[in-house]
């Protein structure tokens, strides 16, 4: 299942009058896509969440979609065969990238396996509007988190098609961050990230009250 032209005809792409780059101007830093990516377990909601409580501690726009989260809604006709997770991420990237032009930081919680994929969502934005961030921890490591036991049920036969298991994971070769989830304290990862954010100029550095 690949990216192809809308089905529908007679459509018309309509500009908004409202810029991505007036909403930035108002909101004094600029939106973002943060593609957090690593295997089930790996902190990636963890992460996410923690840096996304950051931004709005700061009064950032900012919003986190979830993987499990969008499997309820928009994804919830798709299950995990290799054509269904490029699906899933096919429409994860066109929804983010809606939020980027929303003038939002944007922080995308998904394992998404394959680089093709992951490449795929990169190509739909600007060069520097796409950040991957690698959540690296060893298969060990989230074997041992695994509170909702499905690397047990994987390992069993019980979950078919499951990363890490009895499905690969494309680790990202050169990710924008890659972040030791496995073993860094979570205060210390979401410091690396909102260093990164800073240095890149998404957002401000914060000052002194």
């Amino acid at each position: 299942m690949t990216a192809s032209a809308p089905k529908a005809t007679n459509i018309v792409w309509h500009h908004s009058t409202v810029t991505r780059a007036a909403r930035a101007h108002q909101r004094g830093h600029r939106s973002a896509i943060l593609w957090f990516t690593g295997l089930s377990g790996a902190g990636k909601s963890t992460l996410a969440n923690a840096v996304n409580s950051a931004l709005f501690e700061q009064g950032l726009s900012c919003y986190v979609l979830d993987g499990d989260n969008v499997r309820h809604g928009l994804c919830n006709d798709l299950g995990f065969s290799d054509a269904d997770r490029e699906e899933n991420i096919r429409r994860i990237g066109e929804v983010a990238k809606l939020f980027l032009d929303a003038g939002v930081v944007v922080l995308t919680a998904f394992v998404s396996p394959f680089r093709a994929d992951r490449d795929r969502a990169r190509a739909l934005v600007e060069p520097g509007d796409f950040i991957e961030i690698h959540c690296a921890a060893d298969l060990e490591v989230c074997e041992s988190r695994d509170t909702k036991g499905l690397y047990a049920k994987a390992r069993a036969g019980e979950i078919k098609e499951f990363t890490g298991i009895s499905s690969p994971y494309e680790a990202p070769e050169t990710p924008e961050l890659r972040v030791d989830t496995g073993h860094g304290d979570l205060e210390a990862c979401v410091a690396q990230v909102l260093a990164y954010l800073e240095q890149a100029g998404i957002i401000p550095a914060p000052t002194d009250a």
